[in-house]
């Protein structure tokens, strides 16, 4: 049975980050072997940095979408091909029954990424929670019901 990862992660790297994010995410993935299955809402950011490294290991992408209107509302111009590659690639999407992207929504979308995986990976540089389904909130979340989280945070990597 495949192990199933899901990712809560900041969407502001830096440029800079990224590949080093990256070669950080590939090496904890890789520690699990396979089959795997990542699970991603796809934002920008470390969400969709997990997704191509989960896709590099020959892994399974399974995205769970915030709303239906996530894709039109919040995917950037500059985003929008590397989202439809990535949505592209995932073996199932899931999108949850709100017609709006908000607060709520990402919660939701938190709270269904938790309850189908193993194993939390959080891009995360340590930042309290805030209370508003954050990275910080997701992680304490995941903790208090008993997920493994594995916070991911390599010398050299910054937000903007």
């Amino acid at each position: 049975m495949p192990v199933r990862i899901g990712i809560t992660g900041h969407m502001n790297l830096t440029p800079a980050s990224v590949p080093i994010v990256a070669a950080e995410l590939r090496k904890v993935l890789a520690e699990y072997g396979e089959p795997l299955v990542g699970v991603s809402c796809l934002a920008r950011g470390a969400d969709q940095v997990f997704a191509r490294a989960v896709l590099e290991l020959g892994g399974r992408l399974d995205v769970v979408l915030p709303a239906a209107d996530y894709r039109e509302r919040k995917v950037k111009p500059d985003n929008r091909e590397e989202f439809e590659v990535l949505i592209g690639q995932a073996d199932n999407v899931r999108v949850l029954p709100f017609e709006t992207s908000n607060r709520d929504a990402y919660v939701a979308a938190n709270e269904a990424v938790l309850t189908t995986v193993d194993v939390l990976v959080a891009v995360w540089d340590g930042a309290p929670p805030d209370g508003k389904g954050g990275t910080g909130d997701t992680v304490q979340a995941a903790r208090g019901r008993g997920v493994s989280v594995t916070v991911v945070w390599p010398d050299g990597a910054h937000r903007s």
